[in-house]
């Protein structure tokens, strides 16, 4: 059985506690990923198409190709696609393509529907194995370097005491523990290149996670405070690669082991 040590509210190393097994768990990274990318799903923005849309000239009159009738196109010698009037001498008009995709100003060939249910099913098995990953690689040594490029410590557990401290303390706290170079804080930054007339201007790096009991309260600013009932993949692993910059309560460990069997 994994032990560590339990930090105080100064950041003091005090005793040792041991780990649930979910942290001495092998690194699945390919099961992680398979999880992550069928979750990213249920928790992206709806969108779609708007109603209406490619439909929204002014000019009246689609064209239709039947015998004697008015504005018809039968006999012009013209294709069939849809067309709007944008002006007429007598019987003769000045046709322009509309409606249909092919043309200009037109709907989307197969836009996406907003109605679409972006849901699928994951294995328990997997799910519980994904999630031991994700654990695993807010504290091995391996998976923090390969993400950050740098050794950095991870995976600190906190007495309770540590959610009543300012936060003034409690980030000097962390930069005593991590070091002045991890760049534990969320960095939002502007982005370089045409993304940003592509409604992504600013960039953000993830930070630290902060892992409470579900009864516990905390609220920071510049990190993630997540409490274990609301753990999700995406938190632990926001790329669906093991390895982020971790802290945990005590109490978090105990009902990590309780809940994640």
């Amino acid at each position: 059985m994994v032990k560590t040590k339990l930090f105080d509210e100064n950041g003091k190393a005090g005793k040792e506690i041991s780990l649930p097994k979910n942290f001495s768990q092998e690194i699945r990274a390919d099961i992680l990923l398979k999880v992550f990318e069928t979750q990213k799903g249920i928790y992206s923005q709806a969108y779609g198409s708007m109603e209406g849309a490619g439909a929204q000239y002014s000019a009246s009159g689609i064209s239709r190709k039947r015998r004697h009738i008015w504005k018809g196109t039968y006999g012009k010698g013209i294709s069939r696609i849809p067309r709007k009037i944008m002006s007429r001498h007598g019987s003769s008009f000045n046709w322009v393509g509309a409606t249909v995709s092919s043309t200009r100003g037109g709907r989307r060939p197969h836009a996406p529907r907003s109605a679409k249910n972006p849901f699928k099913k994951t294995n328990k098995k997997e799910l519980l194995i994904a999630f031991d990953s994700a654990f695993m690689g807010t504290m091995d040594q391996k998976a923090i370097e390969k993400k950050y490029g740098k050794k950095i410590e991870s995976g600190f557990v906190f007495d309770e005491k540590i959610l009543a401290v300012k936060t003034k303390e409690f980030l000097q706290v962390l930069r005593n523990l991590f070091g002045e170079e991890a760049n534990f804080l969320k960095k939002k930054t502007v982005r370089s290149g045409i993304g940003k007339m592509r409604g992504r201007k600013y960039k953000s790096n993830a930070g630290l996670l902060f892992i409470i009991g579900s009864k516990e309260k905390m609220r920071r600013k510049g990190i993630d405070v997540v409490p274990v009932n609301e753990l999700k993949i995406m938190d632990l692993s926001p790329n669906g690669e093991p390895g982020r910059l971790a802290c945990y309560t005590e109490n978090a460990i105990n009902e990590i082991g309780e809940r994640f069997k």
